[in-house]
Parts: C-alpha cells; structure tokens; sequence
C-alpha cells in the first residue's frame, strides 16, 4: 500500500525532503497530509535502513551498562505487564538506588518469552531522539519512542489501540502483524481501549484490514484508534513504535474555554453569589460564557502546552560554560534546537523560560531564531552571552 513518490515537497523542511518522505513513508508530506494523516493505516515496505538509529547492540548496552530505572523498561509476558519487583534490584555500593534494571532476571525473563518494552527512548538513545525531534518539528505534533524486543514466536502484548498516532519501524528480525478498523475513532488520551475491550475483542476477530510480517526497513502508519496485534516470527523482533500525541480540535476546544473562563474570573458579576431559594440565572451566565469564548484567545494557553510537551534538545554544560568563557566576536553560536520559541509582545517565551528585550535587541534576537549559525559578533557579545547563559543560545559545533 506504499504509494509512488511526488514532486510535493514540504515546506518545513529545512533541505529538501523531510524525515517523513525520505525514513517513514516514501510519500510527500502533502500527500501524506491530504490522503493519509488520521484518516488510514500505511505500509511502506523497505522506506529505510535505520541501522543508525537503532540495534540489538544498543538493547544490550542500555539494559547492561546504562543502569536504566523503572519506567524506563516495562516487561510484558501474554498481553500482561510483569511486576517491576521482577526484574530490578538495588545497584550495589555507592547508589542507594532500589529499582535499576537487573540484567540477569531480565535475561531470565526474555529467555522465557517475555517481551522488553524501552520507553522513553528518546530521552535515552540519542539517535532516536534526534529522529523523534525532527519528526516532532515536521508534523507539528510531539514524538516519543518506545522500543519492543520480542523473542521469537512471542507475543507480548494483546490486540488493543492506542490514543496517539504510531509509526512502526522494523529494526530486526520480523514481526507479523494483524490490524483492525477502528471501533472508537480518534480516542482522546482519557479514552483507553480498555474501556472497551469486548468490542476490541469481537472486531479483532473479523478479517484483518491489514495482515502482514515487517522485514527490517519497513514501516507502518497506524492513526490512533486502529486495533493492532504482534508476533514475532522465528527470530528475536526489534521494533521501533514512534508515538506521536497529536494536537487534537478538543484540545484546542479546552483551552479555549480555559481561557474564557479565566476573563470571567475579572468580571464581578460573575463571582457574584447566587439567588438565596436555589434559582440560578443559567440563561445569563449562558450569554456570558458565550461572549467570553467569543473574545478569548487560547493561543497563549496552547502555545504554553505545546513547549511542556516536549524537551529542547541536550544541553552540555561543560561546553556551554566553555562557550561563555571564552567568548569572543568570533564565536559561533546557534538557537538550541526545539525551543519552540515564540513572541509574545516583547517576550519570547520558549521550553527553558522567558525573556524581555528592549526594543532594539528584538530585530537580532529574532534573526536567530532561524537556528542558522553565527558569530558573536554580529549578535553583539553582551547579548550572545545573554542567551548563552540562559540557554537559549548553543555552541555553534554542537
């Protein structure tokens, strides 16, 4: 079902095709957009080699030497999620830490069928989180990654959807997979298939919209909503799930609404207390609310949610305190990727913070807002040091 590429481009792309096109789905990302976006699964089959990105090398190292905590890694064994007691234990001498990841009871575990779920990937593997960033600034929509390692002919968890949108990218072995028409569309996160597992039970039964075996490179689109089911065939599976938590019209709807009612807050009417007699006005406060969404702006609100659901990219400290010891009007600096930054007025809001600029300053601070590199001294030393320590701005190099 992977479609023939077009000469649509996405214009957000900073060089040419973005990661949707040239790793994901081999589509333009209008295409993508107007034909598939919410709307339908998509295989792609062999759309790229992510051996840079993610391996059974790097699931050694993590669970091995990394010394993950819980939730950082669930285990999962015939559609149920294992105690994390199983598989943890204090680290030793010098961490008085009582939940890292055991790799022996672990090991113990994958022998016996069980399935390693990596969550969080992104925060913790830096090639998927930089593959999740730039999704993430292409779609317009926060990406997290987990991580599934089955061992063969296993299967860890039960037909079910999800309440975000997934990518999912074979990384090793296959993996075959059964998916299902919606039975609730478009579920918001507080709407879990486990509010209705009978129907997810009975549609899983019916004759699957798609039934396939990944080979590593391939990928499929699954909108949220659209029951799934996998197995790993006769070899260990690794895959990538790419969880995208799409901005949804209700979302939007709240904030809104948040919005109105935080104007009524300063109208006095409205704290006024009620009638004695258990009559209330409900026609005028009506009228009222109504005239408040009618004015309000959720913009700062949703803009506000947006940065707190995601990071900006890592920050050094050691490097960034070189920077600003060193600064001179040759030093290069750039905006600290997914910032998400944004003006409000003479502020600039973004995912570490706010600042005011006087008048002056704006027109150079927003030049940069480019991420493009450039020195100090065209900025001005006081200013780059200004955002440098408050780190908006980054060493150039890294």
């Amino acid at each position: 079902m992977s479609a023939a590429r077009t000469g649509v481009r996405n214009p957000g792309a900073s060089e040419g095709a973005g990661i949707l096109e040239t790793r994901l789905t081999g589509l333009a990302f209008e295409e993508f957009a107007h034909k598939v976006w919410s709307r339908t699964a998509l295989l792609t089959n062999a759309a790229s080699d992510f051996s840079d990105v993610f391996g059974a090398d790097a699931v050694d190292e993590l669970v091995s030497s990394r010394g993950l905590r819980t939730p950082f890694l669930r285990v999962a064994k015939d559609g149920a999620v294992l105690p994390e007691s199983s598989y943890t234990s204090p680290a030793g001498v010098g961490a008085t830490i009582a939940d890292q990841v055991d790799d022996t009871a672990l090991w113990r575990h994958f022998a016996d069928g069980a399935t390693l779920v990596l969550q969080a990937l992104h925060r913790t593997w830096a090639p998927v989180g930089d593959l999740c960033a730039r999704l993430g600034a292409e779609l317009g929509h926060p990406v997290q990654a987990n991580a599934y390692i089955t061992p063969p002919l296993n299967r860890g968890f039960d037909d079910h959807y999800d309440v975000h949108d997934v990518f999912v990218v074979q990384i090793q072995g296959r993996k075959r997979w059964l998916v299902h028409e919606p039975v609730h569309p478009d579920p918001l996160r507080d709407q879990p298939w486990t509010d209705r597992r009978a129907a997810v039970a009975d549609a899983a039964r019916e004759p699957a919209y798609i039934d396939t075996v990944l080979e590593p490179g391939d990928v499929l689109y699954l909108p949220r909503g659209w029951l799934h089911a996998a197995e790993a065939q006769g070899e260990v599976s690794v895959h990538l799930t790419l969880g995208v938590h799409v901005w949804t019209r209700y979302a939007l709807a709240e904030h809104l609404a948040q919005a109105a009612l935080a104007a009524l807050r300063d109208d006095p009417d409205m704290r006024g207390s009620l009638p004695l007699g258990g009559t209330a006005p409900t026609d005028d406060i009506r009228e009222r609310l109504a005239q408040a969404v009618a004015e309000a702006d959720p913009a700062p609100l949703f803009h506000r949610a947006r940065r707190g659901q995601a990071r900006p990219a890592p920050l050094g400290p050691l490097a960034q305190l070189a920077a600003v010891d060193t600064l001179d009007a040759r030093t290069l600096v750039r905006l600290r990727p997914s910032l998400e930054a944004r003006w409000e007025g003479a502020r600039l809001m973004t995912r570490v913070g706010w600042l005011d600029f006087p008048e002056a300053e704006r027109p150079t601070v927003n030049t940069l807002l480019d991420g493009e590199a450039r020195t100090a001294g065209d900025i001005g030393l006081a200013l780059a040091e200004r955002l440098l320590r408050a780190g908006v701005l980054v060493p150039a190099g890294r």
